[in-house]
Parts: C-alpha cells; structure tokens; sequence
C-alpha cells in the first residue's frame, strides 16, 4: 500500500499513519517542521513501514503543490491512498477584526486543501482506483459565532469533497470525508477539555478503518454524528441566540 499523507506531524495523521506502518505501508510524509517530520517518520520506521519518505513544505505556498504530488509518485512508483491533514485552528476573535487573518485561515484550511484535491482528483479519475481522505470537522456542519472562520473553511471542504466524491464514483475512486469533533491533541491545547474530548489514537484508527473501508463520510467518534444532527435541526431564530 503506498500512502501520501499531508499534514503528517498532525496528532491524529501520525496515529493513522501509524495503523498503516503496522500492515508495512510505504508512506510519503509531507509537514512545514522538518524537526518533528524527522520524529514521525522514524517511529513510522519502527512501527514496521516498508518505506518512509518525507518532503517539507509549507502547504500555503500553493505553487508547490503539483511538484509536491509528482514527487510523492516519483518516490513511491504510484499511489494508492492520499489522506490530506494539515490546518490551523485559527482565533475566531483575530479573525473578526483582520481581513488578512480571515484570509490566512481560509487559505490554511480551505484554498490549500481544494488546490491538492483537483491536482491529486485527476491523477486517482486516470488511474481509476483509489482512496483520497481529507480531515474535514464538524465544525462546519453548522456555523457556530465561536469559530465561524474556521467552520466556513471546513463546510467548504466537505461540500467540494461531496462533489467530488459524486464525480468519481464511476472512476471506481473512493472519496471519504472525516468528520473529527473535540479532540485532546496539541492543536486544542488551549481549548478547556470536556466529556466530549476523544483521545487521537481512537481517531486516528478510525481514520485508518475508514479508508481502508472506503466509508463516504464518517464521524469520528460515532456519537458526533446525533449531536450535530440535533445541532443543525434548531431553527436559526432560535439558532442565533445561542452562545455556540
């Protein structure tokens, strides 16, 4: 199994990537921070990966991303996965007052994961198999004025993913959606921690079993699917006097 995986440092991308490295996967391994790509891509070699190959980069700089892909099919002679993780969790407060925070995240979250979508979207339609993942959130069920920036950037994605998942179906190419809710990882670090926070080895796995399923759209864990389903049936007069 050969696996691109973009956002590799991210908590719950390294525990995926982990779940593969177990079957002896060749991975390709793309983050901006060689330090902890170094640190990733060695406990991948000892968790039993055939291959690990690493690539930096800063995936706002959207220029590099059909040399980021060619690469990944150079190293690994073909693909058969692609799980796209990388984003920030912006400050919803900074966002509101800056035009150029705003933008920052969109392209973090939104622009930077459309652009490698469409460039690895004809690779797999060509091939006419394979599996392309993309961390999505629940977030962007439903915007919420807490974090309506970033939610905005991940309701975008899952649309385009529908999209794209409905193009390619005939193509024999699986398009999964991953759709997290709280997660303990460093990313919410400085968000206070509840009953509904999920630990990333948990949903890392789930992520795995997910592509290796070839499921549309999963929620991660299970139970977020009711709650957003309740959350996105509250009618909006009601909706928006809500401290969410």
């Amino acid at each position: 199994m050969k696996i691109a995986i973009i956002g590799a440092t991210s908590a719950l991308a390294h525990e995926a990537a982990r779940c593969f490295a177990n079957e002896g996967a060749e991975l390709f391994l793309v983050a901006r921070s060689e330090e902890k790509l170094k640190t990733v891509a060695d406990d991948l070699k000892v968790q039993g990966a055939k291959q690990v190959e690493t690539f930096l980069l800063d995936l706002s700089d959207l220029s590099r991303h059909q040399e980021l892909f060619d690469n990944a099919i150079i190293t690994l002679n073909g693909l058969d996965m692609l799980l796209i993780a990388h984003g920030t969790l912006g400050n919803q407060h900074k966002c509101e007052v800056s035009v150029e925070e705003t933008l920052k995240e969109l392209t973090n979250n939104f622009t930077s994961v459309i652009s490698l979508l469409t460039i690895a979207a004809n690779y797999f339609e060509q091939q006419k198999r394979g599996c392309i993942a993309v961390i999505s959130s629940v977030a962007g069920d439903r915007g919420r004025k807490s974090n309506y920036v970033y939610g905005t950037a991940k309701g975008g994605t899952t649309v385009f993913l529908q999209g794209l998942r409905n193009r390619l179906a005939k193509s024999g190419v699986k398009v999964v959606t991953i759709k997290p809710g709280f997660v303990d990882t460093p990313m919410t670090a400085s968000v206070k921690k509840g009953l509904l926070f999920a630990k990333p080895d948990a949903v890392g796995r789930g992520i795995y079993e997910a592509m290796k399923q070839g499921k549309d759209i999963v929620y991660l864990p299970w139970f977020w699917r009711p709650i957003m389903l309740v959350v996105k049936s509250v009618p909006e007069r009601i909706f928006k006097r809500l401290s969410l």
